[in-house]
């Protein structure tokens, strides 16, 4: 099974569409949406369209993220306030059905022994950071699976438990298969489709081939300059555009 896996589009038609073309060339058996399919950008409508599309289908799965819990929620998130200027004009937006499709999202999915999640394996609806060897050291410790995936930081990264238990990070290479072979346990924390944080401005989805047991990181570079158009024609604050072009 060939899994492309799309974490944090947080609604950016722009670089769901790249790589949704980039991925039809793929050979890809299932499409994973790790969520955050909301939030930032300017075209969620459109995002979650796409996602339903591709579920009805039955080529997807997709999962609840923060995003999504925030647009769901009818007062303030607890974000910062720029994040909050966009849940709060989202909010405004979405249509019954969408926000129902959103609430019928699960928190984890489980195929081929592997666990999908969007932020914290061991503790999916903490919306916890897995950011360095410690943090990845507890979610490991907290989950039984083998292989996890997860989003949520927007930076690609990879953490491997070895047969003592101790926990190694890895800069997974952009575009190369990288082995995720047993005996050792691993989390592979996928960067953002929509909004990359990692200083490169292109997006980034995943491409698991169970059968080899080898991940790949695609970047796919995207109209960025489009997608903040789209921000600031939507009244939405400057920093959500402006950030897009330096990958943070």
């Amino acid at each position: 099974m060939r899994y492309a896996i799309l974490a944090d589009i947080h609604a950016n038609r722009q670089a769901l569409e790249a790589c949704l073309v980039h991925l039809a060339g793929q050979r890809i058996d299932r499409l994973i949406y790790l969520g955050d399919m909301v939030g930032y950008g300017a075209d969620p409508n459109w995002v979650l369209d796409q996602v339903r599309t591709d579920i009805a289908r039955g080529r997807a799965e997709a999962l609840l993220g923060n995003h999504e819990e925030a647009v769901l929620a009818s007062k303030a998130s607890g974000m910062n306030a720029v994040a909050e200027a966009a849940i709060a004009w989202q909010r405004g937006r979405l249509a019954a059905d969408e926000r129902a499709f959103m609430a019928a999202l699960p928190l984890t999915i489980e195929a081929d022994g592997i666990h999908f999640v969007h932020a914290d394996p061991a503790a999916p609806a903490r919306w916890n950071y897995v950011t360095d060897t410690a943090s990845a050291a507890q979610s490991l410790k907290g989950s039984k699976a083998v292989l996890s995936f997860c989003g949520h930081v927007h930076r690609p990264a990879l953490y491997g438990e070895n047969g003592a238990g101790r926990i190694i990070a890895f800069r997974p290479p952009a575009n190369e298969a990288v082995p995720l072979l047993r005996p050792r346990r691993w989390l592979a924390v996928m960067g953002a489709v929509g909004q990359p944080r990692d200083g490169n401005p292109a997006a980034c989805y995943g491409i698991f081939d169970s059968a080899t047991a080898e991940c790949t990181w695609q970047r796919v570079p995207y109209d960025v300059e489009a997608a903040a158009a789209a921000i600031r024609a939507a009244g939405l604050p400057e920093p959500l555009a402006a950030r897009l072009s330096r990958g943070e």
